[in-house]
């Protein structure tokens, strides 16, 4: 009989569905050197976030076949570990989507009414009617900064309420909008429009702290900010500071860059016009109930040699597959990533043109890894090998694929990505070489020759004399180090784009400088 191990506290509900096919050894608080030395007796292990299953507890996991997570992030799991030892990693997506939603609802109603404050003072002795007059949500506007499943459901339910719903989402297609009958718009429109803006998006390195002191001022001072999504993307200080000024009306803060809260956090000393929680989103009794029903479902499956309907990981292929196509994944997902940080807006449709070996090899995972690149550029690893279609659906993104086995333009055969959006198109192709290395060769159909890096600059310029050398000259002035550079053109004194491989990250800034130099038509920082 199979043996699942569960290694942290869940849901009754779970542990009964895991005792149809499995013994089952419930273990809650198991130091990681504990769980490394009995986790080899285990076929299955269900966890939520209080147990970290690294490396080296996958390494003596020899019967594993599945790992649980019940819950939405899987930070605390060694992924490409587990993908490495073919160990399936599963997650409940959906399990608390309505949890977070309601409490994001629940903080505008409570900012708004000033419920937290007025229970307060109700119980020491005081009736301050006068004290806590507050503003209806009919008729106002909300902003919602990402539209994903949770963003989506408060959209929804905003506009039962009487409210008007603008959104930013850069992959969010158009119509789909529109039957959401929400009406998309930028960043820094959202947050000088809107009466309440809400947060639902990844912590991300784009994303941390995208909510500043800057952002705040350009808000409307009766205006509230509600982060029940992921610590760290607002400023607390700032915040903290915003309220107290008088920038802004009041914030509903449910989760912060370190949890729990600081007790010398400057959001504590704030008097009025905050509401914060510790971290409830997802704690409903149903929402803990459905994630360990759903992961435990997954689990069961498995072991009865079914397929997981939520795998983090590539699901149906080996980890011999997996080797072989390493370098392929690699490029697919750089590749997606550069075009989605090139693309500059939302992407309706992708295309993706497989050459050479490209299209001898399985696509699924190919397709995959493109989107994977394509929307973790804005999302972050809150997209994985499986959400990435699923993702890419719900937003509306076309997937266009074409196989051309006989195209030889490198040994190993080549992958373009084609993106189409409201900004036009862009293109980037990349091959891997003989020794494994990837190689970007064309971007807009412009040769070239690079090696990715973490930090690049992209410009596409007139072909004249004295540009790269302003740029050069520039950036040296600014302290940022050029690794590499490739030029490449089609026709003399026509159109030519630059790529820069640099040692840090462009500075705003200085980004806007170089775009004002005479000849530069546009210019785009990637991180990879």
């Amino acid at each position: 009989m199979s043996k699942v191990l569960v290694s942290d506290p869940i849901d009754q509900a779970g542990v009964d569905i895991l005792s149809q096919v499995a013994q089952v050894d419930q273990r809650p608080g198991l130091s990681p050197e504990e769980l490394v030395s009995v986790i080899g007796d285990y076929d299955g292990l269900m966890i939520r976030s209080g147990t970290q299953v690294t490396a080296e507890v996958i390494a003596a996991a020899s019967k594993l076949k599945i790992i649980g997570r019940a819950g939405v992030g899987v930070d605390n799991v060694d992924v490409p570990a587990a993908t490495q030892r073919g160990v399936l990693v599963v997650n409940s997506p959906e399990g608390n989507t309505i949890a977070a939603a309601e409490h994001a609802l629940a903080m505008m109603l409570s900012l708004s009414r000033h419920v937290p404050q007025a229970h307060a003072g109700m119980r020491v002795g005081k009736w301050d009617r006068k004290k806590y007059v507050g503003n209806e949500l009919y008729k106002k506007t909300l902003g919602v900064v990402g539209l994903g499943k949770i963003g989506s459901h408060v959209a929804r339910v905003a506009r039962a309420m009487g409210m008007e719903v603008i959104a930013y989402d850069p992959f969010i297609a158009a119509d789909r909008a529109q039957q959401m009958q929400v009406r998309l718009t930028e960043l820094d429109e959202l947050f000088r429009t809107a009466d309440y803006v809400t947060l639902h998006i990844p912590r991300t390195k784009d994303t941390e702290n995208l909510v500043n002191a800057e952002l705040l001022r350009t808000m409307k001072p009766t205006a509230r900010i509600v982060n029940c999504a992921r610590g760290g993307v607002v400023d607390e200080a700032a915040i903290a500071e915003a309220i107290n000024g008088g920038v802004i009306a009041g914030a509903g803060l449910d989760v912060y860059a370190s949890e729990p809260l600081a007790e010398d956090s400057p959001l504590r000393a704030v008097e009025r016009g905050l509401v914060l929680t510790p971290h409830l989103g997802a704690s409903t009794e149903e929402a803990q109930e459905n994630v360990a029903i759903d992961v435990a479902e997954q689990i069961r499956d498995v072991l009865l040699g079914l397929p997981a309907r939520s795998a983090v990981n590539i699901p149906g292929l080996s980890a011999e597959i997996m080797e072989r196509l390493k370098p392929h994944l690699q490029l697919a997902e750089t590749v997606g990533g550069l075009v989605s940080q090139l693309s500059g807006g939302q992407v309706q449709e992708l295309e993706l043109r497989l050459q050479g070996d490209f299209a001898s090899h399985p696509s699924q995972p190919l397709v995959i890894a493109s989107l994977k690149g394509l929307l973790g550029a804005v999302l972050g690893d809150s997209i994985n090998f499986v959400n990435a279609s699923l993702e890419a659906k719900a937003r509306g993104i076309r997937v266009l694929e074409v196989k051309d086995e006989a195209s030889r333009d490198y040994a190993g055969g080549s992958l373009q990505l084609i993106s189409r959006g409201d900004q036009g198109s862009r293109s980037v192709t990349g091959a891997v070489f003989a020794d494994g290395e990837l190689r970007i060769t064309s971007i807009d159909e412009f040769p070239v020759n690079v090696t990715p890096s973490s930090h690049m600059l992209f410009t596409r310029h007139r072909d004249m004399p004295g540009i790269i050398g302003q740029l050069g000259s520039m950036l040296g002035e600014h302290n940022v180090n050029i690794a590499a550079m490739q030029v490449g053109r089609k026709i003399v004194r026509g159109d030519a784009v630059m790529v820069l491989s640099i040692d840090d990250p462009i500075p705003a800034a200085l980004l806007q400088t170089i775009t004002a130099i005479e000849g530069i038509q546009e210019a785009h920082p990637v991180s990879l």
